[in-house]
């Protein structure tokens, strides 16, 4: 057998189960915007998407949002293939986000080492309030350095993917989230 990462898509596909399906994924977005526009004070925002795994997340809530707000993005990652490593910051956001109210937002809180960076490097740019949202929280019994303000669905403590997450690159783009076997 090759490596993973060598892995045709549909390997994974074949490996792998449904956690959580489309129009619970739909149903948890949904709640999530009703949670952040009842929490957060501000006349308008700046969603700032951890790219890639929060491309997803933004695309779907932002349009559910009714409150004016401009998008950047910014990238830093820590995983490579299913492991985590030291975090790259590829790249910072263009807007200034001094006395702005930021909400950030990313795919998942695995270990919380990537979304407390990026809230401190937010703090640090003078960010009036940061607001954390996640789609995801995995269950993995750890003492993270933060707690998201807003989590969709807590998925398992196994490798998940889809609705923005990948597995070596692969289907980020699934309406659903699923777990390798």
């Amino acid at each position: 057998m090759s490596a993973p990462q060598n892995q045709a898509p549909s390997f994974w596909m074949a490996h792998s189960d449904v956690v959580f399906t489309a129009s619970e994924v739909n149903a948890a977005i949904n709640r999530m915007a009703i949670q952040l526009q009842q929490n957060v004070n501000a006349e308008s925002v700046v969603l700032l998407c951890v790219m890639r795994g929060g491309l997803y997340l933004a695309g779907q809530l932002m349009s559910r949002l009714s409150l004016p707000a401009r998008l950047d993005y910014l990238q830093a990652n820590r995983y490579q293939g299913t492991a985590g490593h030291e975090i790259v910051w590829s790249k910072q956001p263009e807007l200034d986000l001094a006395g702005q109210t930021v909400i950030v937002l990313d795919d998942i809180l695995d270990e919380g080492v990537t979304l407390a960076a990026v809230v401190q490097y937010c703090r640090e740019a003078g960010a009036l309030q940061v607001v954390t949202a996640v789609l995801t929280e995995k269950d993995n019994g750890l003492q993270k350095p933060l707690q998201a303000d807003v989590v969709g669905l807590i998925v398992p403590n196994r490798y998940v993917f889809g609705c923005g997450m990948d597995v070596y690159g692969w289907w980020r783009n699934l309406p659903e989230i699923r777990a390798l076997t």
